[in-house]
C-alpha cells in the first residue's frame, strides 16, 4: 500500500496496539512429517488467543529471500524495506543511545581471536563477558588517527558499536569479517572513490587496535561490518499517528525501534518477565507497544531445537499478563524464520496472528506454521500487517463517499 495514501486515512482513536516480535519465530520440523518448534511447544495461551484471531504467514522481504533482522523488523513495522536500506552498524549504534550526526559513519564491531600469524581462530573471542569487553573498549578509545574522531561503545559480550566522525566519509565499504575461521580478517576496501578516505582511516584504526590488543588473549583483534550512515526514516507518529514505545533489551532492536521514532523504554533487567513488567508500568502512556523477544532466534541459530521450544513456552506463560491489560489489538509474529535444523535465518514465511474484538476470527485453535497457512490473512507481505492492525484499532477512515 502506498504510504502517502494510507497517511491520508489515518485518524486518532483511544485504542492500544501491542506487537510482540518473537525473533526468528518460524521453524522447520526435524524430520519429514514432524512438527516445527512452534508446533512442538506446549502453548495453551497462544493457542487460545489464536482461536480468537485471524492467522496467516508473512513474507518479510520477498519470496525466497532470506533477511536480516533489520529489514525484517522494518517490514513488520510497516515500512517498505526496499525504500529504507539500513546498515547493521547504524542499528547497533542507535541501540546504545548514541546520537548519530550527518558526518558519522557507523559500524558493528566485535572482538575476535587470531594466532601469531594473524589467522582467525574464533570470530567472537569466546563470547567474552561484557565486563571484559568494557575494559577493552576503553583501550580502543585511546587510538588516534589524524583527521578523524572515533567513538567506541560496548554493546554486549564480544560486540561493540563503532563510529567514525569526519567530513567526506563514504559508506560503501567492504566488511572485515570473512565469516569463517582459518583465514585472516579482511582489510576494508572502498567500493567507490567517495569511500576511499573512509577505508584508509578505518584500516589505520584496525592496525592500531591489533597493536594494543596483541597480548589480550582471547580478544586480541577486532572485526567491523555493516558500515552505514544514518538514513531518514519517517516516524510512527508521522506514518501512523501513533505514540509508540519499544521494549527490548538487545541493542540492535532498540536501534531499529529508535529509527522508527519509538520511545525506547528502560527495562530493569534482561528477562522476558522484566520486559512485561515494563509494559505494565508504561501501559497508560502510549498507544502502541513493540516488545521484542530474542531467545527464539538465538536458539534457532545455535541449532537448539528444544531450547527454541522452551523459549516459545516462556512467551506463552506471559500471554495472560498481556491480555489482562485489555489491549485493543494484538499482533504476534516474527521478523524472519530461524529454523534450528538450519542453524541460520531462512526465507520461510513467518507465522502471525492478529487479535481484536473486531477481527473475523478463523476459529483455528492452534498457533503454528501449518495452522497459520490455513488462516484468512493468507500469505502476505509483512508490511501489510500494520494497516490491518490500524483498521482493527479504529484508526483508518473510510475511503471515498
Amino acid at each position: 500500500m502506498d504510504p502517502k495514501f494510507l497517511k491520508r486515512l489515518i485518524i486518532p482513536a483511544q485504542t492500544k496496539i501491542v506487537m510482540i516480535i518473537m525473533d526468528g519465530l518460524g521453524g522447520l520440523p526435524r524430520q519429514a512429517g514432524g512438527k516445527t518448534e512452534l508446533e512442538t511447544a506446549e502453548k495453551p495461551n497462544l493457542n487460545s488467543l489464536a482461536s480468537q484471531s485471524a492467522l496467516g504467514l508473512t513474507i518479510p522481504i520477498g519470496p525466497g529471500i532470506t533477511t536480516g533482522s533489520g529489514p525484517g523488523h522494518l517490514s513488520i513495522f510497516g515500512y517498505n524495506p526496499f525504500d529504507y536500506e539500513i546498515g547493521r552498524g547504524v542499528l547497533e549504534v542507535l541501540g546504545v543511545d548514541f546520537e548519530l550526526g550527518p558526518d558519522d559513519l557507523a559500524a558493528r564491531g566485535n572482538f575476535c581471536t587470531v594466532d601469531d600469524e594473524g589467522i582467525l581462530l574464533d570470530r567472537r573471542a569466546g563470547r567474552l563477558p561484557t565486563e571484559s569487553s568494557i575494559k577493552l573498549v576503553e583501550m580502543l578509545r585511546t587510538i588516534k588517527v589524524d583527521g578523524v574522531e572515533f567513538f567506541i561503545e560496548p554493546v554486549k559480550e564480544h560486540r561493540f558499536a563503532f563510529v567514525m566522525r569526519a567530513s567526506g566519509l563514504g559508506e560503501d565499504l567492504s566488511e572485515t569479517d570473512p565469516l569463517k575461521t582459518g583465514v585472516p580478517p579482511l582489510p576494508v576496501v572502498a567500493q567507490n572513490s567517495n569511500s576511499e578516505l573512509a577505508a584508509k582511516k578505518v584500516n589505520l584504526f584496525i592496525t592500531e587496535a591489533r597493536k594494543i590488543l596483541k597480548d589480550r588473549h582471547p580478544a586480541n583483534m577486532i572485526m567491523l561490518r555493516g558500515f552505514a550512515k544514518f538514513p531518514q526514516v519517517p516516524s510512527y507518529a508521522e506514518m501512523f499517528g501513533l505514540h509508540a514505545a519499544a521494549i527490548a533489551v538487545n541493542g540492535m532492536y532498540r536501534g531499529v525501534a529508535r529509527l522508527a521514532g519509538m520511545d525506547v523504554l528502560h527495562v530493569d533487567g534482561q528477562t522476558l518477565a522484566d520486559e512485561f513488567d515494563t509494559l505494565e508500568k508504561n501501559w497508560m502512556d502510549y498507544d502502541f507497544f513493540y516488545l521484542h523477544f530474542k531467545k527464539t532466534d538465538t536458539c534457532g541459530e545455535k541449532g537448539d531445537f528444544e531450547g527454541k521450544v522452551k523459549a516459545i513456552e516462556e512467551m506463552d506463560a506471559c500471554i495472560p499478563r498481556l491480555m489482562a491489560l485489555n489491549p485493543d489489538v494484538v499482533i504476534i509474529g516474527g521478523d524472519h524464520s530461524s529454523p534450528a535444523v538450519m542453524k541460520s535465518h531462512s526465507w520461510h514465511p513467518v507465522p502471525v496472528l492478529l487479535y481484536s474484538k473486531y477481527v473475523r476470527s478463523d476459529d483455528i485453535p492452534e498457533f503454528g506454521e501449518h495452522a497459520c497457512s490455513r488462516g484468512s490473512l493468507g500469505l502476505i507481505p509483512a508490511r501489510h500487517v500494520m494497516p490491518i492492525a490500524l483498521a482493527n484499532a479504529g484508526r483508518i477512515a473510510k475511503y471515498g463517499a
